[in-house]
């Protein structure tokens, strides 16, 4: 069944999630949209995957679009200089980019490029992320903020970096930390720049939310915080402190709790200055929440506001505290790392087979067939309304009895074969009725059992992590085939010998399902499932699960003609590598298996040229992905 794009794309909620990003070309396929050029021309997915499959990068493969990191980051800082201009705010905004949301090397290098004209910086949460942060061309105004926990080594390089004129800013994080920070200071004789973890009091809702609140596992308290400035002042630090950073959580799905936390962090940071402290930076760490399933309302996998309201709230919450305690408007740093990379990757997959739970055929039955047998194939005449669910019911039942029967040794395989089949094709019927009548919408949750099964060439625990361990949802959908209507619904399954290698929640344009619309697949033409807005987190979160690797990754440019261009590209793991991972060598694998065939001939269970062969094929493997060819 054909129709226009705009019919069929919105099963899957597009224009709701997408953006601006993502549209539907007339022939029904997934294209990329310059969000800043309206009028250019959408170039194509399908044949992005295409063209760069014809050089040699076969999908799996993770897309990441220049263009979408670029957007992100321009909307964060243009939303804060029209909240700023708007309400009278006369501070600056600085953004900085926590390396743990997505340490990935061209990653980090695109976004200091593209942000050098905000001064946009970077936070590091360990000795390896403070590394790479001191190895990019970081702005003089730009900020390196060093959070999380750190050894005498880490404050000493922080404390270094100073002489290279980097405005290094090491927070503060226990009692304990600052004793470290103050020997190591002292020794080096270089006066450092210092933050405050402070732990707010208001706890936010969503996913993340023991990450905030005064159970979160980092900051100090309101008991600590006055001991450590007793501290600062009597070492002579107290100058030293000049940013607060209080974290107000994170993917924030509610604006209330944004503005409630703001709002708190603005009192202890008024106090701190009032105690003496010459603070001029106000740091609320992360929350800016990104609406995955595009419903705008305040749940896990969305948030009730949009990017321009978030920095407007923050913005007029700290003008309004600030006026109110007489302090000057502080300098606004976010860590919005989620925000800022998540919408720009893409995951593409092919699907490489199906299981369907129906059939075309109904069986032939034979004389000496049970009745229950003959009872279930006579349901096919009344699954119409308004007896659809009563005829749902009664194929369950007949089958379940049927198979009762063959455990108890009452039929034989052949006739179990023939309830099994009948089952299957009442099953096509059942779906067809409840897909082409309206009426049937509320008993749709009872085909259930029918759902088909997609193969993907994929692995769900190297590539979409969060969707395993936490119940991330991202937005899902085949890019080719948009204005066709499906035929089937199916859960995704990876190529891993796991059953939670699936993914079986989705975002539609009604809400979430336990099924994806998918059309059925055609005998040599790929089809192609897209995992969308995947920047954050997932690459380097991922694990080798029956080993397998990282999939390719190619960054791409869009030109606005349609065409596009390979910024970088990265190969996927060969299975040499990801055997090396888990402490095998692949040599010494090889000298095994050699050693192995070479018995095999000496004792004439194989020749020369079988010999050949083989170790041909295990070199190949060697060399090859990890992932289906």
């Amino acid at each position: 069944m054909n129709a226009r794009a705009e019919t069929y794309e919105d099963l899957y909620g597009l224009h709701s999630w997408s953006n601006g990003l993502l549209d539907v070309t007339p022939d029904g396929a997934a294209c990329l949209r310059l969000p800043l050029q309206p009028g250019a021309r959408p170039t194509p997915l399908p044949q992005v995957i295409e063209a760069i499959e014809a050089r040699g990068i076969r999908a799996p493969v993770l897309l990441r679009v220049q263009q979408f990191l670029e957007h992100s980051l321009n909307r964060l800082h243009e939303a804060f200089r029209a909240a700023m201009e708007s309400t009278g705010y006369t501070g600056q905004y600085r953004g900085v980019f926590p390396i743990k949301v997505n340490q990935q090397a061209e990653v980090i290098s695109h976004l200091m490029t593209a942000g050098q004209q905000y001064n946009y910086g970077l936070e590091a949460g360990s000795k390896p992320e403070l590394l790479i942060a001191l190895s990019q061309p970081l702005t003089e105004d730009a900020l390196l903020i060093c959070n999380g926990s750190k050894d005498e080594d880490f404050i000493r390089l922080a404390l270094l970096s100073r002489k290279l004129g980097l405005r290094t800013v090491i927070v503060i994080e226990t009692l304990e930390e600052f004793d470290l920070i103050r020997r190591a200071s002292e020794d080096l004789n270089i006066r450092p720049l210092l933050g405050v973890r402070v732990k707010l009091t208001e706890r936010v809702t969503g996913k993340w939310q023991d990450s905030s609140g005064d159970r979160s596992a980092f900051g100090l308290g309101a008991h600590d915080l006055v001991t450590l400035m007793d501290r600062l002042r009597s070492s002579g630090f107290l100058d030293c402190l000049v940013l607060q950073h209080s974290h107000l959580g994170s993917q924030v799905p509610d604006i209330i709790d944004i503005r409630r936390a703001t709002g708190e962090a603005c009192r202890f940071f008024s106090e701190i200055a009032r105690m003496g402290a010459p603070l001029t930076h106000l740091d609320l760490g992360g929350g800016l929440g990104v609406d995955y399933s595009g419903a705008r309302r305040p749940d896990d996998n969305s948030v009730n506001y949009t990017v321009e309201e978030y920095c407007a709230n923050i913005v007029e919450t700290i003008r309004y505290a600030m006026d109110e305690a007489d302090l000057p408007h502080p300098v606004i740093v976010t860590e919005s790392g989620r925000f800022v990379v998540a919408h720009s990757s893409i995951f593409v997959f092919e699907v490489l087979g199906a299981t369907l739970y129906d059939a075309a055929q109904r069986p032939d039955t034979q004389a000496d067939d049970h009745h229950l047998i003959t009872d279930l194939l006579a349901v096919e005449n009344y699954i119409a309304a308004p007896r659809f669910q009563e005829a749902l019911n009664d194929a369950v039942y007949y089958r379940d009895e049927l198979r009762a029967l063959f455990r108890r040794g009452q039929i034989g395989l052949e006739q179990l074969s023939r309830a099994e089949q009948g089952f299957l094709y009442l099953a096509g019927l059942f779906k067809a009725a409840a897909h082409a009548g309206p009426s049937q919408a509320e008993t749709a949750a009872s085909l259930g059992a029918f759902t088909d099964h997609y193969l993907g060439n994929f692995s769900l625990f190297q590539s979409l992590p969060d969707v395993w361990a936490i119940g991330q949802l991202h937005p899902v959908m085949p890019l080719q085939r948009l204005n066709e209507l499906p035929a089937r619904q199916a859960v995704i399954s990876d190529i891993t010998c796991d059953s939670d290698g699936k993914l079986d929640q989705f975002i539609l344009a009604g809400g979430t399902a336990g099924a994806l619309p998918v059309h059925d697949l055609l005998e040599d033409t790929p089809y192609l499932i897209g995992v969308f807005f995947v920047g954050a987190y997932q690459e380097t979160l991922g694990d080798l699960h029956n080993l397998f690797g990282d999939a390719n990754v190619v960054t791409i440019s869009l030109d606005g003609t349609g065409e596009f261009s390979i910024e970088h590209e990265t190969e996927a793991d060969t299975v040499a590598e990801v055997l090396s991972y888990v402490e095998y060598d692949p040599r010494a694998c090889l000298d095994a298996f050699r050693k192995r065939v070479e018995l095999a001939v000496t004792a004439g269970k194989a020749d020369a040229a079988e010999r050949r062969r083989m170790i041909a094929a295990y070199k190949d493997a060697l060399a090859g992905s990890t992932y289906f060819d």
